[in-house]
């Protein structure tokens, strides 16, 4: 008698090595001390009374991903994923100017989510920092916030890979879900990314060198609040919506280009 055939939730296009692991493990340590520094720093430190931390960290981040890329690529990355890489990449890059952040509108992270929960997390890593690297370079949107896009959209697709397993219905509400907290998290990572420089030092908005977990932690909070919120929740129900409208296509063509990819 035959065995049925059990389509796995995920078809890997990028496979995950040890080495790989300590990689990513490293860069997104080192990416959570680029956003979180204003609220771990000490008053003594020398970065309490700098303003050039954010420069410091978006000239560490992109090499720090350069190593993890070229980690993941060596042996792990075969001509087929990386011509589905490039297509992906380049959709996420021309839907990204359709949305531009208006009310929050953001269109491009839902694919990163449905990408990385076909193909795998280390692919979705992959796909997010690409992605808005090129939707960079299409839209002129180069600068010092750019690494931290990068290192944040890579760990959006990097969590849809890392999902449980589920189908059918129940895999788009946790799909939908996910992107939603993404949506919001993603907003509080860019703020944090500039929050310390955003508003003057007499603001009750501002941040304070050396002030302490608690104080900086209410006042960034408050910030988030009255600055960006309105954003974010936008940024958020635009990955539900898409999620849950064009999700079931989207991952049924998906699955059907990786069943015919048979990656490596």
């Amino acid at each position: 008698m035959s065995t049925p055939l059990v389509v796995a939730p995920t078809s890997r296009a990028i496979a995950i090595r040890p080495r790989s692991v300590v990689a990513l493990a490293l860069v997104s340590t080192a990416g959570l001390l680029a956003f979180l520094w204003p609220l771990i720093v000490t008053r003594d430190s020398a970065l309490a009374t700098s303003t050039d931390a954010p420069l410091i960290f978006a000239a560490i981040l992109p090499l720090l991903l350069a190593v993890v890329l070229a980690e993941i690529s060596e042996g792990g990355l075969d001509v087929k994923a990386i011509a589905m890489l490039g297509v992906l990449s380049a959709v996420g890059a021309a839907l990204r100017p359709l949305g531009a952040g208006t009310a929050g509108l953001e269109t491009v992270f839902f694919l990163l989510v449905l990408g990385g929960r076909v193909f795998g997390a280390g692919f979705g890593f992959v796909l997010g920092a690409t992605t808005l690297f090129a939707s960079a370079l299409l839209t002129g949107g180069v600068g010092p916030w750019l690494p931290f896009q990068m290192i944040a959209a890579a760990w959006v697709g990097l969590g849809a890979g890392l999902l449980p397993a589920a189908r059918g219905r129940a895999e788009i509400v946790l799909l939908a879900a996910y992107g939603g907290l993404c949506g919001l998290l993603y907003g509080l990572l860019m703020n944090l990314s500039f929050w310390p420089f955003s508003t003057g030092l007499t603001s009750e908005l501002s941040f304070v060198p050396g002030g302490g977990l608690g104080e900086n932690l209410h006042r960034f909070v408050v910030f988030s609040f009255a600055t960006s919120l309105g954003w974010d929740l936008g940024r958020a129900l635009t990955n539900i919506v898409l999620v849950a409208v064009t999700g079931p296509a989207v991952l049924r063509a998906l699955r059907r280009a990786a069943r015919r990819a048979a990656f490596a």
